[in-house]
């Protein structure tokens, strides 16, 4: 996300030096859950192509971003078209959508209440603190009739577009990562379904507020102008939105991750 500090696992920042360099390895960057575990679904699959697949785990939005940006990665595999966007605009990069893969819809959780009707007058509620997704939570609570937006429609909606807020909520911006981690201390967190699958939550049983299937986010392969189109690239492009990823999908995360039909980017 456009966090103010970058969050990488050891693992993949100590892998990154010369992983563009093997011109036969695509290096593709990934959070853990779901983007990961569905580009080692085709891995093999690649690898009958000729194509080898390095996957890069990172546990935060920005530095996948930035090493496929500076070449130093092949493309990622984590983002909404709204997050590229606003990360483009703020970084001056230039990275590009590939192909839309999956949707994950976003959701509420709390281990204070079973409800969402029964959150008290001044329940504290922690958002991501980007604006792509502070406005995609707000939008939620809006939908959900916890706030009324100014415009419910706009994807960079902030805490000032809050124009009723009848129980007096008090918001908490916090890094999308820490998010599942505060559960206990705040009264609603608003979380991605990546890193709410990654913390062990069911999103189709334990979030008391979740988009519909017909959420707008779906999640993208980036990669750069220069290499969009490059042959190892439009074979994983075409395997991450086959049938076979899509049934995959469905019987893995059981509607917690939903394929998104394979629209490409314009």
């Amino acid at each position: 996300m456009l966090s103010r500090r970058h969050f990488v696992l050891a693992a993949a920042a100590g892998a990154l030096a010369g992983c563009s360099g093997h011109k036969n390895v695509l290096s593709v960057a990934a959070t853990a859950v779901p983007h990961a575990e569905i580009l080692k679904f085709v891995q093999p699959d690649l690898a009958a192509k000729g194509v080898a697949m390095d996957i890069k785990i990172f546990n935060d939005y920005v530095q996948p971003n930035l090493q496929v940006d500076q070449k130093f990665l092949d493309a990622n595999y984590f983002q909404t078209l709204p997050y590229l966007n606003a990360f483009n605009k703020e970084h001056g990069t230039k990275l590009v959508p590939v192909v839309g893969v999956h949707v994950e819809p976003f959701g509420g959780y709390s281990r204070k209440v079973t409800k969402i009707a029964d959150l008290p007058q001044g329940a504290i509620i922690a958002l991501p603190n980007d604006p792509t997704n502070t406005g995609r939570a707000l939008i939620l609570l809006h939908k959900n009739g916890l706030i009324v937006l100014k415009d419910p429609h706009n994807i960079a909606a902030t805490e000032k577009d809050i124009v009723a807020n009848p129980k007096g909520f008090v918001f908490k911006e916090l890094e999308s990562p820490a998010l599942p981690r505060v559960l206990g201390e705040v009264d609603l967190a608003l979380i991605n379904t990546n890193y709410a699958l990654d913390a062990k939550l069911n999103p189709q049983k334990d979030a008391l507020i979740i988009e519909g299937a017909d959420s707008p986010y779906t999640n993208y392969l980036v990669a750069r102008p220069d290499n969009k189109t490059e042959p190892r690239l439009t074979a994983l492009a075409a395997a991450l939105t086959s049938q076979k990823v899509a049934d995959f999908i469905r019987q893995t995360y059981h509607g917690a991750v939903l394929p998104a039909g394979g629209a490409k980017a314009a």
